[in-house]
């Protein structure tokens, strides 16, 4: 299929054809007709798949001819830098079209809060927004959401993995009942569905590659005691010498500056990035490694979510995720759009079980690598075997309750 085929309007083809892209992915060939059809929307589809323009371009073709400035769309977002990246999205795709979009989020000066507030008070047609700041404009009584028509929330499962929930609830009471809603996410728990019958009116839904790496994505994992994985990283940069861009990702912000910090001393630059830094750090760091400038970024999982950049030839798990899905959305930062890209991740012993988890949820073993013998012995696997075995000589501690007819 074409997107020619899924009778958009022809600024907006335009502005696709302008930007490359010919074929729509599978996200977008199933979710733009229902959303044209003015039908409310789950879809749960892995990241990188295109997620973003299939909710983007439809809007955009609802906007053609808009003529006044009211708010029409809210996007709501966990993060400020996906905020960023949608808004900078709808920006290039409406090219060719007189659409104005905001983005809302904290960590800015005084201009940026006065330039929130003169959107969401006299309208633009597109707000992105955090939950968290979008509801201290809501406290100050000058929100306008009468006129809005389409309601979005994109990466709804980390929402409510922040917290975000009752938030969420909050700003959707202040919008019209009579709206088109959109929940995209890239994993489908029991408390998405919870959230969407609250939201959604006989939605439609699309189901595709539920937490499942791109095909594209080969996938190592090298055992390592913890104060081996620095040497491990360094071992697996100095194979790939020809990589200019390289994630290595954390689950602690802690851990951010020491890993820059050990390899800078080593002689790899690099820059990290976590929410301990301001808005306009986070945009500089991120700025000079999408320009090749930095060559190794450090990060946290929230941003695993917001970075929105191409060509990065490979990631680095420095350990397993908390959450097995999560893995899936470390990786997903590379082989995106059908490209090639490594992903390698630190196992300590505490982390083989969510290892283990990670493999069983996208249903693959994972190559464990040896150490190279200058970082010494290696831990051994143990987990597979032993991970639902109960234990042996189990004893109750207590014994049944009576039944009440004796």
């Amino acid at each position: 299929m074409k997107f020619s085929e899924l009778e958009l309007h022809e600024d907006v083809l335009e502005a696709i054809s302008q930007m490359g892209f010919e074929t729509p992915t599978p996200i977008q060939e199933f979710a733009i007709p229902k959303i044209l059809e003015n039908k409310d929307l789950i879809a749960c589809a892995q990241t990188g798949t295109g997620k973003t323009a299939a909710f983007i371009l439809p809007i955009l073709h609802k906007l053609v001819g808009k003529m006044d400035t009211t708010i029409d769309t809210l996007i709501i977002v966990p993060t400020r830098e996906l905020a960023i990246q949608i808004e900078q999205e709808i920006q290039g795709l409406s090219y060719y079209i007189s659409v104005g979009s905001q983005a809302i989020y904290g960590g800015g000066d005084g201009k940026n809060w006065e330039a929130q507030k003169e959107a969401l008070k006299d309208g633009t047609d597109i707000i992105v927004a955090t939950p968290g700041k979008l509801i201290s404009h809501l406290q100050m009584g000058y929100v306008n959401f009468k006129h809005v028509k389409h309601l979005i929330l994109d990466e709804a499962d980390k929402m409510l993995d922040m917290g975000f929930s009752d938030d969420i609830e909050k700003i959707v009471s202040h919008l019209p009942k009579e709206r088109q809603t959109l929940l995209f996410s890239a994993t489908m728990p029991p408390k998405i569905r919870t959230l969407a019958s609250k939201l959604l009116k006989n939605p439609e839904e699309i189901t595709l590659s539920i937490s499942k790496p791109a095909a594209g994505v080969s996938q190592n994992v090298y055992l390592t005691l913890d104060n081996q994985k620095v040497g491990a990283i360094k071992h697996i940069l100095e194979q790939k010498p020809e990589y200019t861009s390289i994630i290595i990702f954390t689950s602690s912000k802690s851990n951010v500056n020491e890993i820059v910090f050990q390899l800078k001393k080593s002689g790899f630059p690099a820059k990290g990035i976590s929410s301990n830094l301001e808005q306009s750090e986070r945009e500089e760091v991120l700025s000079q490694f999408r320009s090749k400038k930095t060559r190794i970024l450090v990060a946290t999982d929230v941003m695993s979510r917001g970075i929105d950049i191409k060509e990065i030839n490979m990631v680095i798990n420095y350990d397993a995720p908390h959450d097995a899905e999560d893995y899936v959305h470390r990786i997903g930062r590379t082989a995106r759009a059908n490209t090639k890209g490594e992903a390698y991740t630190l196992i300590n012993e505490k982390d083989m079980r969510r290892m283990q988890k990670i493999e069983r949820l996208i249903e693959a073993e994972i190559p464990k690598l040896e150490l190279p013998e200058a970082l010494g012995a290696q831990p051994e696997w143990k987990v597979a075997q032993a991970f639902h075995k109960p234990k042996k000589n189990f004893k109750r501690k207590f014994k049944p309750n009576k039944p009440k007819s004796e």
